[in-house]
């Protein structure tokens, strides 16, 4: 099956012409229309104009680019000019926005002649840790369809891992790339705050919001982060700093390297399945020559509770934008109060909702002190904590997730016991480290288990290092699932 292939095998075969990029874009094509009805992973289809511009790379024939020809997903909320773009919510699906412009990254990858092929799905607004807030339904695990695919880039995550696309475009704001790609067994790229562009991709929470991808393998990975990196005139929270070459700094030696093994991510309540896979993977790091050792990350206990003022509060200043006046949904009423009222009310959902209405409380007159101002206090004592690490490691290994994938619906009426899946997830972002979360294991059900390994900001080389030589010892990467 053409669309099993990674990104380096399929650019070997397209540089050889013993394939054409029409080809594997319609294997794509075929495998998301014969998967997707159970999974529900893919909510707007580019097929058409996909298919085209296949044709046209065949018909210049030259594939200079590791990505060119190759066909990805989106996460519904990168902009792309002429694609519907809603970020899985009312507010914007019921008036149909179409962006008439292009986002940074996906711009990148239209430079180099990678091939969209649609959009995919995602909690409204990237809220959530499940993909069940999606006005367009769940995204389902393809391990198991009656389980979550995770959250908040599911759909990314699900397609990458089902085969119905070569790589996947997703956002990390508190785990949304790492969570679901451990779950659904595949690997996703938390990058350093401002090492990619979000120019035009809907901002949820400003300050930790980071655009990544989501691959079959490190090496895929490292090349896609290759291609979308670097300073961005458009937004000036990219970073200076030259962009690497990252498959280069793939090889199978660690030997040497430092790695911490935090005390605080091995916690009570996480499943024993998880922790015994994880440690096994810290087994396999020792055994390759790499050097572990304890380590403390004190002010972890306190990541939940500062994460869920902080980003709330983001939320109710971003969320402010969608009225229905510019753009997006609208309704009929008396006055303008009734007016905002109608909109906001049909427009979002439950999630969305109680995240402004959080935001709003701790950003009031009386409150700010008391909760918004402590939280970022917060965040600077969890930053300091990853700064003394470093100082004595090279990376930190740990759980992705407390647990496999959980039962669709297990927590839709407990927002907290849901908020508490991103605890091994919210403390890279509030101190704007980069992680990279790979399979390291299956659970007896079936399902996998995911490894994350953080690095200190700007050290995606040495993130996807380690990665890669872990890889390339092990064969979890390699399991699919069966459709």
């Amino acid at each position: 099956m053409l669309s099993s292939l990674t990104i380096a095998q399929a650019h070997t075969k397209l540089s050889k012409k013993e394939i054409s990029c029409e080809e594997l874009t319609r294997a794509c094509i075929e495998r998301i229309e014969s998967v997707d009805t159970a999974l529900n992973s893919v909510v707007h289809r580019n097929f058409e104009r996909a298919l085209e511009e296949a044709k046209n790379i065949d018909s210049n024939g030259e594939f200079p680019h590791p990505l060119t020809g190759i066909p990805y997903l989106t996460k519904d909320v990168y902009c792309e000019e002429g694609i519907p773009t809603t970020a899985c919510s009312n507010i914007l699906r019921n008036k149909d926005y179409v962006p008439p412009f292009d986002s940074t990254t996906t711009e990148r990858l239209k430079a180099v002649g990678a091939v969209s092929l649609g959009k995919t799905n995602t909690d409204e607004f990237t809220m959530g840790a499940s993909t069940e807030s999606s006005c367009y339904g769940v995204t389902r695990c393809p391990w198991d369809t009656t389980r979550v695919a995770g959250g908040s880039s599911g759909g990314s995550a699900a397609a990458v891992a089902a085969d119905a696309c070569l790589f996947a475009l997703g956002t990390d704001t508190g785990g949304s790339i790492r969570q679901p790609a451990g779950f659904c067994g595949c690997t996703g790229l938390r990058v350093t705050y401002g090492r990619t562009s979000r120019y035009g991709v809907m901002s949820m929470a400003s300050s930790l919001d980071t655009i990544g991808p989501l691959g079959k393998t490190v090496e895929d990975v490292a090349m896609i982060l290759g291609t979308i990196a670097g300073k961005d005139p458009k937004d000036v929270t990219t970073g200076s700093l030259p962009v690497p070459d990252y498959r280069k700094a793939l090889t199978k030696d660690v030997k040497g390297l430092r790695i911490g093994v935090p005390k605080e991510y091995f916690i009570e309540g996480i499943d024993p399945q998880v922790e015994e896979h994880v440690r096994s993977a810290i087994a396999v790091f020792e055994k390759l020559g790499a050097v572990t050792r304890e380590i403390t990350l004190p002010h972890t206990k306190y990541a939940v509770a500062a994460y869920y003022i902080i980003v709330p509060s983001e939320v109710s200043s971003n969320m402010a934008r969608y009225d229905g006046i510019r753009f997006g949904h609208s309704e009929k009423a008396a006055d303008l109060v009734d007016y905002y009222h109608a909109v906001r009310s049909a427009g979002f959902g439950d999630e969305v909702k109680r995240r402004i209405m959080i935001g709003t409380y701790a950003l009031s007159a009386g409150y700010y002190d008391a909760y918004y101002r402590h939280a970022q206090k917060v965040r600077t004592l969890i930053r300091r904590d990853f700064e003394e690490a470093f100082k004595e490691v090279d990376v930190i290994l740990a759980p992705v997730s407390p647990t496999p994938a959980f039962l669709v619906g297990a927590h839709t009426d407990d927002p907290v016991a849901m908020y508490l899946e991103d605890v091994f997830t919210i403390s890279q972002p509030l101190a704007g480290i980069t992680a990279l979360s790979i399979p390291c294991g299956m659970s007896k059900e079936n399902l996998p288990i995911g490894l994350q390994i953080m690095g200190n900001q700007w050290g995606e080389e040495t993130v996807l290092r380690a990665g890669h030589a872990y890889e390339q010892a092990t064969e979890w990467h390699t399991l699919t699932p069966q459709l």
